[in-house]
């Protein structure tokens, strides 16, 4: 986790970011070096529909991968980034613009 918010914060130097995390222990370890640049905040336990990410993997299921057998690991992938690519702004700022989330800074 150190060497993600690390990499993170190098890529974006000049952004303030904010992380929506989940209760899992490596986003709350006391080891952790979280630099200037990078905010965390928390949603309530047992959650999922509040958690982004959840919910991206959720239209993401739903467009690219319907009770498929792929032929190798690399098509999945080449799936999977298609189907990332492919998905609209607007339903990405729909999840990810939500009241809640916009409203913590």
């Amino acid at each position: 986790m150190n060497v993600f918010l690390h990499e993170m914060a190098k890529t974006y130097p000049d952004d303030e970011l904010l992380l929506v995390c989940d209760g899992a222990r490596w986003h709350r370890s006391n080891g952790l070096k979280i630099p200037e640049n990078i905010h965390f905040t928390f949603i309530p336990p047992y959650t999922p529909e509040m958690n982004p990410i959840e919910q991206i993997w959720k239209e993401i299921r739903k467009r690219g991968f319907r009770n498929e057998a792929f032929t190798s690991l690399d098509k999945v992938i080449e799936r999977l980034c298609d189907t990332i690519k492919n998905l609209p702004a607007a339903v990405i700022s729909s999840i990810t613009g939500r009241d809640w989330i916009l409203n913590i800074y």
